[in-house]
């Protein structure tokens, strides 16, 4: 997988003929089809059934790029123009921009702005695994991680990297205090026991302990404080993006 970190972030510009859309980002970092380590597209092999004996659970944060909007710089200053130009550039199909926003008549342009780099980068390419799983044969369960960030005054939301100090029990020092504060709140403590569990159970039974993901009534467990189980909750997006196909990188010169 190619990856180029932000000290040459700015040389990038120079590849996105080559490389797409994923050079929008100034962290490159992306599958590639070599033909030998990865033979195939992975959604595409999985549709076709080539790990349909390996149960697969698979999910995402509500709010993935809150985050990245922080490191960019831009969390609370999204302008109507920052917000239309990346509508544009990344939501699918040919009037994808005006289809976003009737999806989501009520979003500030921050919101659609956050709304259309999650989906692209994570929680649609998440729920299409779910699906292309389900389609080969196999059996798959989803989640979601909705509980908020009480770091940072709670602006960072269910943010990308939420989940891995819940899961791995790791709640204070370093990274983990800016997000889940100091000290950590006891419903933090208590979601990471749940998720803890959760993994364990699916690791050493193949069972998290909620029922598998279909398409008809497509179950998600919800982290949350409480945690529910209920149909998925991504309708809007999920919708926009039903159509979709997402691409590797290609190995090989140009």
């Amino acid at each position: 997988m190619p990856f180029a970190g932000n000290a040459v972030s700015a040389g990038i510009s120079q590849w996105r003929k080559r490389w797409g859309l994923i050079a929008h980002r100034p962290i490159v970092f992306a599958l590639v089809v070599d033909g030998d380590v990865l033979p195939a597209k992975p959604w595409q092999a999985s549709a076709d059934g080539a790990a349909c004996h390996v149960e697969l659970i698979v999910g995402h944060t509500r709010d993935e790029h809150r985050l990245f909007s922080l490191i960019d710089g831009v969390l609370g200053q999204v302008t109507p123009e920052q917000a239309e130009a990346v509508l544009r550039l990344l939501a699918p199909g040919p009037d994808g921009a005006r289809r976003y926003r009737r999806a989501f008549p009520d979003a500030t342009d921050e919101a659609l702005y956050e709304l259309v780099h999650g989906d692209w980068l994570f929680r649609m390419p998440s729920l299409h695994l779910a699906d292309t799983q389900l389609a080969g044969g196999g059996r798959v369960h989803l989640y979601e991680l909705t509980w908020s960030a009480p770091g940072l005054g709670g602006g960072l939301g269910a943010c990308h990297g939420l989940d891995v100090p819940l899961a791995f029990g790791n709640l204070s020092g370093g990274q983990s205090t800016t997000l889940i504060g100091d000290p950590p709140a006891p419903a933090a403590y208590e979601l990471s026991a749940q998720i803890r569990e959760a993994w364990t159970a699916f690791a050493a039974h193949g069972d998290p302990g909620w029922a598998s993901y279909d398409v008809e009534r497509r179950r998600t467990k919800l982290f949350d404080s409480p945690s529910t189980v209920d149909a998925y909750p991504e309708e809007a997006s999920r919708l926009l993006w039903q159509d979709f196909r997402f691409a590797a990188l290609p190995l090989h010169a140009r």
